[in-house]
């Protein structure tokens, strides 16, 4: 049974930078707010009629496939990982593979939120591990800013998310590389984080039927997802080194989801692991959901932080409740 490994990261952000004093402009809040409670300084937001969901996937794609040493061509399978695809059905995958020219090449859509990476890492691991696919291109892609309400009644979410995309080629291979994969879910909190409309059961999904509807924007009760965060990050941290035998001593990079900096700081302060141990881009970026883990390990490595060999883990938690983690060898 082949091993399934990381070979190679990629990422893409748009070019609009949105600062935490343009926010201030929208809604009654400032940088010092923003940052005390958060720590993000500044975020992309994507440009309309340029970016789109499955565009951005694709130019991160691209980039990591050439990171990798490998062609459009030699992908077996994609796995999609967004909340904001660009139409409400087909999903993103089988436009990345239009815009990747992968004909008859199969597409997998995952909505798992925040932890949707890891999910996906997960399925390509199996797919690799069994033998029915060589080489898996695993992509998070979202735009986020046309969703959010940029009104004071709003800005608890608002000064959180961001857009941008990251993509992780995973292939076969004799050494080892992905451990193992840890999924977890707790449907009982699900409306603690959640946009309700458009709903299929709510009878009607015309968002022309919705204007003024509060359903349509999302809705989160912060201190619930903190409270739960701060304990599941590290018990999946925990889970993934104890099912391999290691130690947090031994782990060389944690790439925590990129939710909240203060989320990350404790994390770091549990595990007992220092600042250099843990990946942090969220001032730049803020929250980019699917796609903040690729943007995270893209960056680190593009910084010299991952080297060969190096233990890292990945770790997320987010709507639904879902969480989970991953160990790998770099």
């Amino acid at each position: 049974m082949p091993y399934a490994r990381l070979a190679g990261v990629g990422h893409y952000v748009p070019s609009r930078v949105v600062t935490n004093h343009e926010l201030a402009t929208y809604m009654d809040t400032s940088d010092a707010w923003i940052q005390e409670r958060t720590g993000i300084r500044e975020r992309r937001w994507y440009a309309q009629g340029q970016d789109t969901v499955a565009g951005m996937g694709t130019a991160a794609a691209r980039q990591a496939l050439e990171r990798a040493g490998l062609q459009p061509a030699d992908v077996d399978f994609i796995v999609f990982c967004t909340i904001t695809p660009d139409y409400y059905f087909p999903g993103g995958g089988v436009l990345l593979g239009r815009d990747l020219g992968l004909v008859g090449v199969g597409a997998l859509d995952i909505r798992n939120q925040c932890s949707a990476f890891v999910y996906g890492l997960s399925v390509a691991d199996q797919y690799v591990r069994s033998g029915m696919y060589k080489c898996v291109l695993v992509v998070g892609s979202e735009i986020q800013s046309s969703l959010l309400d940029l009104s004071d009644r709003g800005r608890s979410v608002s000064v959180i998310f961001g857009d941008g995309a990251g993509a992780a080629v995973v292939t076969a291979s004799d050494r080892p590389g992905i451990l193992s994969t840890h999924l977890h879910a707790d449907g009982r909190y699900a409306e603690e984080l959640y946009v309700r409309e458009p709903s299929s059961s709510g009878g009607h999904r015309r968002y022309v039927e919705m204007q003024g509807d509060e359903g349509t924007w999302a809705h989160m009760n912060g201190n619930a997802v903190f409270k739960h965060a701060v304990q599941q990050f590290p018990a999946a941290v925990r889970e993934a080194l104890a099912a391999n035998g290691k130690t947090v001593e031994e782990l060389d990079l944690l790439v925590p989801h990129q939710a909240n900096l203060r989320i990350s700081q404790y994390i770091a302060q549990e595990l007992g692991l220092p600042a250099a141990k843990v990946v942090s881009n969220i001032e730049h970026y803020g929250n980019t959901t699917a796609a903040s883990i690729p943007i995270a390990l893209s960056e680190a490595w593009e910084q010299g932080r991952v080297h060969e060999g190096d233990l890292i883990c990945l770790a997320a938690f987010g709507s639904g409740f879902t969480w989970g983690s991953a160990l790998l060898y770099w």
